[in-house]
């Protein structure tokens, strides 16, 4: 359970949501309701604005709903948002929702995740696309964290054609991701990603130019010494209304050309 803090603490806390967002104090103040004077009061603790102003101040800067539950409790107050467990009766039409989406995208992959990459739901062909893998027992330990089994060299790492590239990539989504939320969980999971090794670059026989640099489809290796290409879509709920759903998202993989996408439906038809 959170202890209150002093309020210098959690204005300090606030003035930090402020900054990661790139807002000014007399942005922020605008968007708010309030002044920039009584603002800078609250960032230094000088001030302690009640419930309702704090809460404007939070949504305004897009701090996500578990965090302003957190800094709601530092402060003293109630928090804003429930949190569910998504076995909970309530959180039935979200379960029954994420079920459609990872079905109907059948026969191409879909995973759906929370907020620090752990895996929450899958589909069929999403597991099909590991069956040739034998993957570290360790990295299916729950909770299972797909950004983890994705890219370590012991999980469905040796998968991708364009392992680096890629590696890069999510690197750089996973600390947008960060710079936005401040979920230390997130940070710990960067180091240890940031910490796998990678494939050297490639280099022209005859140039000497570095290769492969340019990022495409995502390509996977098959058992049969073929290879499928994708691209993705990412999902999140529109309108969350507890902090459980707030923090859901949906990989949709897609076939990124003909080939992959035949391929995808034979298996299909070949599991149906």
């Amino acid at each position: 359970m959170a202890t209150v803090q002093s309020q210098p603490e959690v204005g300090s806390l606030l003035r930090q949501w402020r900054q990661r967002q790139r807002v000014t104090q007399l942005e922020l103040a605008l968007e708010a309701g309030i002044s920039a004077r009584h603002l800078s009061f609250v960032e230094t603790g000088r001030s302690k604005p009640g419930r309702e102003t704090r809460l404007r101040i939070l949504e305004q800067l897009k701090v996500p709903f578990r965090e302003q539950n957190r800094l709601l409790l530092a402060a003293g107050h109630a928090p804003a948002y429930p949190e569910r467990s998504l076995d909970d009766l309530d959180l039935a039409p979200v379960r029954e929702a994420l079920d459609v989406i990872l079905s109907d995208h059948e026969p191409y992959p879909a995973v759906a995740v929370d907020r620090v990459w752990n895996l929450v739901a899958a589909n069929g062909a999403m597991f099909a696309l590991t069956e040739a893998v034998d993957i570290d027992p360790e990295l299916l330990e729950p909770p299972i964290n797909v950004m983890r089994i994705g890219l370590h060299p012991r999980g469905l790492g040796p998968l991708f054609v364009n392992l680096r590239e890629w590696h890069a990539h999510w690197l750089k989504r996973l600390e947008r991701q960060l710079s936005a939320t401040g979920d230390k969980q997130l940070a710990a999971l960067i180091d240890e990603i940031a910490s796998y090794p990678m494939p050297a670059p490639e280099h022209d026989a005859i140039s000497g130019v570095v290769t492969g640099e340019m990022l495409g489809p995502v390509r996977v290796r098959t058992p049969d010494g073929g290879e499928l290409s994708f691209f993705g879509m990412f999902a999140t709920f529109d309108t969350p209304f507890e902090v459980t759903t707030s923090e859901l998202a949906i990989e949709l993989l897609f076939p990124a050309d003909r080939a992959t996408a035949e391929t995808l439906h034979g298996r299909g038809r070949r599991r149906s």
